[in-house]
């Protein structure tokens, strides 16, 4: 009997396109505590907010440069969902054997400051073949150092973040990224929800839900669709105190609203994604 990945969360990505600088200045605005700036071997540059167990992934391009077409074809927000992986190499096989579109394992590195002098972060990524999932970039990725990321020193936000809860993706056909999904982890991980369907990730989860739920759910807070009938929308994040969000974004001067069960802040204010705290 083939046994399929377990999906587990490793982290969220937002593109930012070529405008990095203005990024982190924004996100730390919103309460949260970056790594100094990375640069992938792959030509992408970045930063990090880490929580326990996965992180949020500010990605863009240098400007100037043309050689990321993942990244810069798509709009700012959020693009990329990404699986945890023991054994990435394991994994292609395995899905390649279940019939799902996906590209052989890339390694690549990325320098990290310490204070005893610079190491190399070491990944492995199994990505679905370009244009499976209009929404943005599926892919799992292996960390060959995770002592190179998972720092304690980076851990702690002053707007309370913990980790991921879920991510939402707004289609007009929950139930095709839906069967995708069931393909790659099996039946029993993908379950009906209102307006769509949700993927079990242990304690996180990835919705994807009608144009009706998204409105639902965060209302003039969603992103802008651009025209787009399937995208990554938002992302609901656990923090320690929902008052500590909120003080953390009157600090930065970061308009958002707060109800007794969460505090909301627009994707018009993030750079494209909706961003959700729940206590």
């Amino acid at each position: 009997m083939r046994t399929l990945p377990a999906p587990t969360i490793d982290h969220v990505v937002i593109n930012v396109r070529d405008r990095l600088d203005e990024a982190q200045i924004l996100y730390r605005r919103l309460g949260f505590h970056l790594t100094p700036r990375g640069y992938h071997s792959l030509g992408s540059t970045n930063h990090l907010a880490i929580f326990g167990t996965d992180y949020l992934e500010l990605i863009a391009v240098p400007p100037g440069k043309t050689d990321r077409n993942d990244i810069l074809q798509y709009p700012q927000g959020l693009n990329g969902l990404v699986f945890g992986a023991e054994d990435a190499q394991g994994i292609h096989a395995r899905l390649i054997a279940a019939g799902v579109p996906i590209e052989p394992p890339n390694d690549f590195v990325r320098p990290v400051e310490l204070p005893d002098g610079p190491q190399d972060a070491s990944f492995r990524t199994v990505r679905l073949t370009h244009g499976v999932v209009p929404a943005g970039r599926l892919y799992f990725c292996q960390h060959f150092t995770r002592h190179l990321v998972w720092r304690d020193e980076w851990r702690t936000h002053a707007n309370g973040v913990v980790g991921v809860v879920s991510a939402t993706i707004c289609s007009e056909t929950p139930e095709v990224l839906g069967g995708l999904l069931a393909q790659m982890f099996g039946d029993r991980s993908v379950r009906p929800i209102s307006n769509g369907c949700q993927l079990v990730l242990g304690m996180s989860s990835f919705d994807i839900v009608m144009p009706a739920e998204i409105a639902h759910r965060f209302g003039d807070a969603a992103p802008d669709p651009e025209g787009r009938t399937e995208y990554m929308a938002a992302l609901t994040l656990r923090t320690r105190s929902l008052d500590l969000a909120a003080q953390a974004l009157r600090h930065g001067g970061i308009p958002f609203v707060q109800t007794g069960s969460h505090v909301l802040v627009a994707a018009a204010e993030t750079m494209g994604a909706t961003l959700e705290f729940v206590a």
